[in-house]
């Protein structure tokens, strides 16, 4: 039960991370077109920053801490098992 949980979470997180990179791409873009005062959407991604950017960081960042505990519980319950 608990490796499909762990499983779940981690396709989840990989999601999740490739969601963070797209969006990190979007803003350098953003920011070298406004160099060249090409509008790629810059005012948008700010406008998105706070309700989805920085929430998506945070549940990428709880996940990776919580995929650690996760798999150090099972592996010291395991152990205990095989005593």
């Amino acid at each position: 039960m608990w490796d499909r949980a762990i499983n779940a979470l981690n396709l989840f997180l990989m999601l999740n991370i490739f969601f963070v990179l797209l969006s990190f791409g979007w803003f350098a873009a953003s920011v070298v077109g406004r160099s060249f005062n090409l509008d790629l959407g810059l005012k948008l991604w700010y406008s998105l920053w706070t309700p989805v950017f920085q929430p998506a960081i945070g549940i990428l960042m709880a996940g990776a801490i919580a995929v650690g505990l996760l798999r150090w519980v099972t592996n010291k319950l395991t152990g205990l098992r095989e005593q």
